[in-house]
């Protein structure tokens, strides 16, 4: 065989062939497999989260009007709402119901009550660990209020300003209504980062 010509003998070209098909066939498993990975990371994301933007000044200084972020939407099907979450919840069960965000302070079964501008659980004075303002409207709140299964009393860090459980444009919030829990703050850039409020 003339050594000029072994790229054109027909043993080269079926290795040749064999190999680029090998190569082809590879590149294509490969693709498909980031593609399904892909289409599977997205499916879980949407399943998983939410993007929610604060349309309120219900949670001023913590959350300012415009603030977005992403929501966990699995965290209370394995676990109940604890107090202090931050919530994203809704008022009833349509889904066109504006979205509120407002952080948990009583739980199912407790009694509370705003009494001289404090929170009382269960008749003691409920100890935040943060400076809020004293509250100046009891709203309902001002007699005790005992949750039933499954209610939570929720109040807007801008407590002299805020929409919340106190009213009943609001009132207790049924965890079936509860969206899920502020975990990750997107925008504004400065802010950006895993949710610490």
């Amino acid at each position: 065989m003339d050594i000029k010509n072994w790229k054109e003998h027909p043993k080269v070209q079926e290795v040749r062939q064999k190999f680029e098909n090998e190569k082809v066939r590879s590149s294509m498993k490969w693709v498909f497999e980031i593609i399904v990975t892909l289409v599977f990371a997205a499916l879980a994301a949407i399943m998983m989260f939410q993007t929610v933007t604060m349309q309120e000044s219900s949670m001023e200084p913590t959350v300012s009007v415009g603030d977005r972020f992403f929501i966990n939407k699995a965290v209370y099907k394995f676990s109940s709402p604890k107090r202090g979450d931050v919530i994203v919840f809704r008022t009833n069960a349509s889904d066109d119901a504006a979205l509120h965000i407002r952080r948990i302070i009583g739980l199912p079964g407790e009694t509370v009550q705003i009494s001289d501008g404090r929170i009382l659980i269960d008749g003691e004075t409920y100890k935040e660990g943060r400076d809020f303002p004293n509250i100046s409207n009891a709203g309902i709140a001002s007699s005790p209020v005992t949750l039933e299964s499954g209610e939570y009393f929720v109040l807007g860090d801008n407590r002299n300003n805020s929409e919340d459980s106190r009213y009943a444009d609001i009132g207790m919030v049924k965890k079936r209504y509860i969206v899920g829990k502020i975990w990750f703050t997107c925008s504004p850039w400065k802010k950006i980062g895993v949710w610490k409020g």
